[in-house]
């Protein structure tokens, strides 16, 4: 047997079975974790929030933020972690390539100031990444020193050598001059010279309503409810996952819709026909909610420092989410246990299962309810500027393009094969 440690770094297998839990740099803002299987390692790594299981790869993927590292070594505290290729940074977490080269006061700065805009929590782990790749472009260089030049060659190089879709290469951009001129606040105009990738033209993939009550006539529980929700509300996925129990107004039969997508407010419909379902599932979340207040738990996170100005607040009974979680996490920030709100896998996956005993073929997922939602609106002549504030887009324009899935059979052409009668 080799026991030569070289050897062993040589083959990845051996280094994994040696190391147990492997930590590495994934995708911007994404940490990937390897281990050997075993329903105990699923098990804790199911505890961890937006945890994602990649299963052509074969392992897993977490947030990189603040604690993740020592959110792992309590997790897996009788293994052996190793990080990957890349170095850590004094902390002990596993860095991202930039990380190791960037100053990391300046990625520090970036998150305070998307925080102090109120910037999602997605945004955030975004822009880091992003900008730590391109200052590990440069390590020779201080920020400040790069411009133009440098800023188009790296968006330049995002889609050449990754073949991205425009909107992430756009997100690229994005982030370094979110840099420039919220965080070091330098102004350098407008970035010429950038290659864009080449933005298909797309049409939203429709389900009809008789496929839609195929999909959702074969999930149950909660995810039949929440796809139901979806469909006859035009909510999308995570909004209907972070619904609160004070954001359903029966009486009014709608929805309030909190902090949706650029972090806007909007109302939209309440499907009647998902009233008594929806109380009845109520019933059950307020019994789980005051088991665990019973248990000294029953807390959930509050958008901003609601928690600090209303410390009772996470307790009540409005505040709780409509669909929790089936177990705690630990917020690495307070080490509160807190139930978190469930996860949009658990619907996609319920749906997908669905679709396919359905029998249908169209790509379809849970975003497709909205699609549908709003295409079949204006099938019933609703008016298109109410189909927006519905779905709340900022632009009509944005709308606009379900006037051309519009179920209308080849935009009502009858086909000259039809005239002939082949």
């Amino acid at each position: 047997m080799d026991e030569n440690p070289a050897n062993r770094a040589k083959d990845p297998v051996r280094a994994l079975e040696a190391a147990h839990i492997r930590i590495e740099p994934g995708k911007p803002g994404r940490l990937i974790v390897r281990f050997p299987f075993s329903p105990a390692r699923v098990a804790k790594i199911k505890t961890v929030e937006d945890r994602w299981w990649h299963s052509k790869e074969k392992y897993w993927t977490v947030p990189d933020l603040e604690g993740m590292a020592a959110r792992l070594a309590e997790l897996f505290s009788r293994e052996t972690l190793e990080a990957g290729p890349e170095s850590t940074d004094p902390a002990g977490r596993p860095a991202t390539p930039g990380e190791r080269a960037a100053d990391s006061t300046i990625l520090d700065k970036v998150r305070d100031a998307i925080r102090a805009k109120h910037l999602s929590p997605r945004t955030e782990d975004a822009y880091v990444g992003w900008i730590a790749r391109f200052l590990d472009k440069h390590p020779a260089k201080p920020a400040e020193d790069l411009g133009q030049a440098e800023i188009a060659a790296f968006v330049t190089h995002v889609s050449s050598a990754g073949r991205i879709s425009p909107s992430t290469q756009n997100q690229a951009l994005n982030a370094i001059l979110f840099l420039y001129r919220q965080v070091l606040g330098k102004d350098i105009g407008s970035v010429e010279g950038v290659v864009w990738a080449k933005r298909p033209k797309r049409l939203p993939v429709v389900l009809s309503r008789e496929e839609v009550r195929r999909v959702i006539s074969r999930m149950d529980g909660t995810s039949r409810l929440m796809a139901t929700l979806l469909y006859g509300s035009g909510m999308r996925l995570l909004e209907c996952c972070q619904l609160r129990v004070k954001d359903i107004d029966f009486d009014q039969n709608q929805i309030v819709i909190r902090a949706g997508k650029g972090d806007k407010d909007r109302y939209t419909t309440f499907p009647t026909s998902s009233r008594d379902p929806l109380q009845r599932h109520l019933v059950d979340v307020r019994r789980l909610h005051q088991e665990d207040l019973r248990k000294g738990l029953g807390s959930v996170s509050l958008p901003g420092s609601l928690a600090l100005k209303y410390p009772n607040a996470p307790k009540e009974w409005g505040w709780q989410w409509v669909f929790p979680a089936t177990s705690h996490y630990t917020d690495p920030s307070t080490g509160q246990k807190r139930r978190h709100h469930l996860h949009e896998s658990v619907v996609q996956k319920a749906f997908r299962a669905a679709r396919l005993q359905a029998g249908i073929a169209k790509p379809a997922s849970c975003h497709t309810l909205r699609h549908s939602f709003a295409t079949h609106l204006l099938e019933d002549g609703y008016d298109i500027r109410t189909v927006q504030e519905l779905l709340g887009h900022s632009d009509v324009s944005t709308t606009m393009i379900y006037t051309h899935v519009l179920n209308r059979g080849g935009r009502g052409v009858l086909s000259p094969a039809d005239r002939i009668g082949l």
